[in-house]
């Protein structure tokens, strides 16, 4: 990897959120030194892509990809991750509502959770949501029904705001929704997630659009599906001979 750190953004449909959000990362992590934006438009329709391709042009960090047609949150996470050029990899929600200013907290704590080998997730928790009383309610009985199941200690895996290694996320099984369970498959992969408090605020444009009410049907057959995993997991002990 040729750089430290790599900010994937996936967006769809998120035209008037863009360039505030982007001001804000550029803010928090030029005191950091060498990273990268990535953006990836799943399959936008309201002239996404045309606006980052004009921040592009002004925004030496700004990277943008594009899936022709709109693939989901995880899939564009992924296509992000596997183009990233950072060995760290931080994601963030394309609304606004995860604070880029947080990024370096958790950077922090995943150098003191990882050390050298950088084999950690770290993942935001909004203990106080800027959301409606609905989304709280659902988040609420989707995470105590999650972390009942699963064990994953991680009271907030919603937060799109974490942090973890490249090559760790390269490790993890890939499927539609995964991004629910980046915590349980971590832990899967024999590393440690810590939950760090960060910022939330409320969406000032445009409507939700990868948190529809069919989340709660299809979470539940994942949930199963990375219940299966886990029991099935090997995390071995290697130890080099003859060093």
């Amino acid at each position: 990897m040729s750089m430290r750190l790599s900010v994937v953004v996936p967006v769809h449909n998120e035209i008037d959120n863009l360039e505030s959000l982007i001001g804000e990362i550029t803010q928090a992590l030029t005191p950091l030194g060498d990273y990268e934006i990535v953006y990836v438009d799943d399959g936008s329709t309201d002239g996404t892509l045309e606006k980052l391709r004009a921040l592009k042009a002004s925004v030496a960090a700004l990277r943008v990809l594009r899936h022709v047609r709109c693939c989901g949150q995880s899939t564009a996470l992924r296509t992000g991750i596997l183009a990233a050029r950072g060995a760290w990899i931080a994601t963030l929600d394309g609304d606004g509502q995860n604070d880029p200013a947080d990024i370096p907290r958790l950077l922090d704590a995943l150098d003191q959770l990882g050390g050298e080998t950088g084999r950690g997730m770290v993942a935001g928790y909004r203990r106080k949501r800027k959301d409606t009383g609905w989304r709280r309610f659902s988040s609420r009985i989707a995470n105590a029904v999650r972390g009942g199941l699963l064990r994953d200690n991680t009271p907030d895996t919603g937060c799109g705001l974490k942090v973890f290694s490249r090559a760790l996320f390269l490790e993890l099984p890939y499927f539609d929704h995964m991004h629910r369970f980046l915590p349980a498959l971590t832990q899967r992969a024999g590393a440690p997630v810590v939950s760090v408090e960060v910022n939330h605020r409320p969406r000032l444009s445009g409507v939700s659009k990868y948190g529809t009410w069919h989340r709660l049907w299809v979470g539940i057959v994942d949930l199963f599906g990375v219940m299966w995993l886990q029991r099935r997991a090997r995390v071995p002990q290697v130890e080099e001979q003859g060093a």
